[in-house]
């Protein structure tokens, strides 16, 4: 998560971040965060998000104390346990798996190649698919999910399959974290392998950007753990914690 956040920020930093240490050049915490005129919404979790790494709990707690507005509403996710933040948060905690170097020959990417149907096509995602997108996400369907889904579209890799009408019917996108994210298909397209080909080529295209190839995954999604698995994806010993504080906004 953290090294993702550092890669995008040398990549122009499109989502306005910026790393915190607790001390330097030996450091034991380690906090990214968005621009204080970037996180200017009390009450939008979705981008006051912040991710974590620590080897010292001391360090860790101390460096939250100075560099977290307690006042807003915020995830903050990473290795830590949800006792360790100090405070009585909701938690969600998730697999993460990552592909070190991505078993994904080159090919070409026509639908017959990818044995997909022929009515479909490969693409990416584009502000036009902003609703479709922010309605179909279990954590979304509201504006401020909306604004936060129409940042990755605009300035993060995403791909989609498009049908004969250029609807979305599955798509994945990716996060200032460099992780895969979003994973969706419609209904009556399932089954067909289509989030499957999504993955395959996101984690090439993200490897070919220098980018970790990695995704989370909530622990009861057993189909999407083993397919990733049979996939090349390997499951990290620890979880990945997601941690929501409220404010007084939220």
């Amino acid at each position: 998560l953290v090294l993702g956040a550092v890669m995008t920020i040398n990549r122009g930093n499109p989502a306005g971040y910026e790393v915190l240490v607790d001390s330097w050049p030996e450091f034991k915490a380690v906090l990214t965060r968005p621009h204080r005129e970037v996180a200017s919404h009390d009450s939008d979790f979705y981008t006051n998000t912040y991710a974590a790494y620590y080897r010292d709990l001391g360090a860790y707690r101390a460096l939250l104390g100075s560099a977290v507005n307690w006042s807003q509403a915020f995830w903050i996710h990473g290795n830590m346990a949800p006792t360790e933040l100090g405070r009585a948060p909701r938690r969600l905690s998730i697999h993460v798996l990552s592909v070190p170097n991505p078993r994904i020959p080159p090919y070409s990417t026509s639908p017959k190649a990818l044995r997909l149907d022929p009515a479909v096509r490969l693409s990416s995602l584009d502000i036009s698919h902003i609703d479709l997108v922010n309605e179909t996400w279990a954590f979304g369907g509201n504006d401020r999910s909306r604004r936060y889904l129409t940042s990755l579209i605009r300035y993060f890799p995403s791909i989609c399959l498009l049908d004969a009408t250029s609807r979305p019917v599955s798509w994945t996108l990716s996060d200032p974290f460099g992780a895969m994210r979003q994973g969706y298909t419609l209904p009556q397209h399932r089954g067909r392998g289509y989030i499957q080909v999504l993955l395959n080529v996101m984690a090439k295209r993200l490897h070919t950007l220098g980018y970790p190839s990695y995704c989370h995954v909530a622990l009861d999604n057993y189909p999407m753990q083993r397919l990733q698995e049979r996939q090349g994806f390997q499951r990290q010993p620890t979880l990945c914690h997601y941690i929501l504080h409220h404010s007084q906004w939220n």
